[in-house]
């Protein structure tokens, strides 16, 4: 692993805080229940600026005339390291990360108010941690106590999430890369699942499937909850039991990806538990797999971030007057959101360290353009839940593709690869 892609982030934030000082602690761990613990997951601001994986961390970047990067984190401990695993120590960490200085994480009590004295803003994720803002109060309180010996505390206290999620927004060279990898194995997850699926089934089954090839190809484990939704659970937007049986004649939907190196891929599929979609499967399968190609094909830079989703919006809302579910014109449809029974979503998301990844969606008023570099995911669906009026042949028809795309100079890249249309889908499920 290289520091240099985080190193220069800190240079780029060092740049933007003025006369500042931002402090970016990591994640703590979390009991699960008496004394185990959830799996360990750095904080996503965090890691971006640092890569730095070990639990009680902080990272402080003093801007001004001569900036620096300090890192406290935890000593060195043979006997721990039995118990726990390998520690940097702040000596190796320094080294290994790039960064200017570093502390034991004991002693960042002590040296915090010297670091923030003077200095004209504090920068901090106000709100996001209570014991955190807690301990950066006690840090200026200890600064004003000195008054007298000429030390004054900040003036300004200023949340760092706005300069850090305008950064995030737009991949770098380095994140690009890990998130087309993430991609690759998501994808071969979802192969794998259409390959194993089964009648008789339980939905549990095929989110196995996922985890093995997720894990067997490197990745960190599942970027969120995966939803494995056989039949009607299709039509539950956050469903994620996944205990059911799949029955032969109906569809599964299911929305899963993997986290690699902090990064999350996200993707949607939708088959046929048989291996074949039926006429009004594939009726409307086809509507909204049309509606995603509108949705792609709207994405380059200098658009607005609804332009996509007002576009898949379109095919939809045409798809739901073909299949008979709505009367009327297609515009006096959209006017009064009579699609919504139906398909009650945005399009997409930001796409990154996190599943729904940071950055503004709007800027004062105006949807917020797109720029070479942003990920987002393009997800469009159609939800038939049985209702009066809904032909009996559509119950229970649940189906989202979504894949994951990069903004380019040109236009968009798709870089997801799971089987998409229903011959790549069919294809893939042939059991001869």
């Amino acid at each position: 692993m290289t520091h240099s892609p985080y190193a220069k982030r800190r240079q780029q934030l060092l740049s933007r805080l003025g006369d500042g000082v931002a402090i970016v602690p990591t994640a703590p761990e979390r009991v699960r229940n008496r004394d185990s613990h959830h799996p360990y997951r750095f904080d996503s601001y965090f890691w971006y600026l640092t890569g730095f994986p070990e639990p009680e961390a902080v990272a402080v970047l003093v801007g001004g005339s001569t900036p620096r990067s300090i890192l406290f984190c935890r000593e060195k401990n043979e006997e721990r390291e039995i118990w726990d695993g390998f520690r940097h120590g702040p000596a190796a960490a320094r080294e290994a990360f790039g960064f200017d200085e570093a502390w034991p994480i004991g002693e960042l009590v002590q040296r915090l108010p010297e670091l923030i004295a003077n200095r004209q803003t504090l920068w901090h994720s106000l709100g996001h941690d209570a014991d955190w803002d807690a301990r950066i109060a006690a840090a200026l309180n200890a600064v004003r106590a000195q008054s007298r010996a000429g030390k004054r505390a900040p003036g300004e206290l200023r949340d760092l999430r706005g300069l850090l999620d305008a950064m995030r927004l737009v991949k770098d060279a380095h994140e690009l890369d890990t998130m087309r990898r993430a991609a690759d194995i998501a994808s071969a997850g979802h192969a794998r699942a259409m390959r194993a699926c089964r009648p008789g089934m339980a939905e549990y089954e095929l989110e196995a499937e996922l985890s093995h090839e997720f894990r067997r190809r490197g990745a960190d484990g599942h970027a969120y909850t995966p939803i494995v939704a056989g039949g009607a659970n299709a039509c539950i937007l956050h469903y994620v039991e996944n205990r059911r049986l799949l029955a032969e004649h109906s569809l599964v939907l299911i929305d899963a990806g993997c986290e690699l190196d902090g990064y999350a891929a996200d993707i949607t599929r939708t088959f046929p538990v048989g291996g074949r979609f039926s006429g009004a499967q594939r009726e409307v399968y086809e509507i909204v797999l049309a509606a995603q190609a509108a949705a792609i094909a709207a994405i380059r830079p200098g658009v607005s971030f609804m332009a996509y989703h007002d576009a898949a919006l379109r095919v939809l809302t045409q798809g739901l007057i073909d299949l008979g579910l709505l009367t009327g014109s297609l515009d006096d449809a959209l006017a009064q959101e009579a699609y919504k029974p139906w398909y009650m979503h945005r399009t997409g998301h930001w796409l990154g360290l996190d599943v729904h990844d940071a950055g503004d969606y709007k800027t004062g008023d105006e949807w917020t353009m797109l720029l070479p570099g942003m990920a987002l995911t393009v997800e469009p669906g159609l939800y038939i839940r049985p209702a009066e009026g809904v032909p009996a042949h559509l119950h229970g028809i649940g189906v989202r593709i979504e894949d994951d795309v990069f903004v380019t100079p040109g236009g968009c890249e798709v870089y997801t690869t799971a089987p998409r249309t229903v011959a790549e889908i069919e294809e893939t499920m042939r059991r001869d």
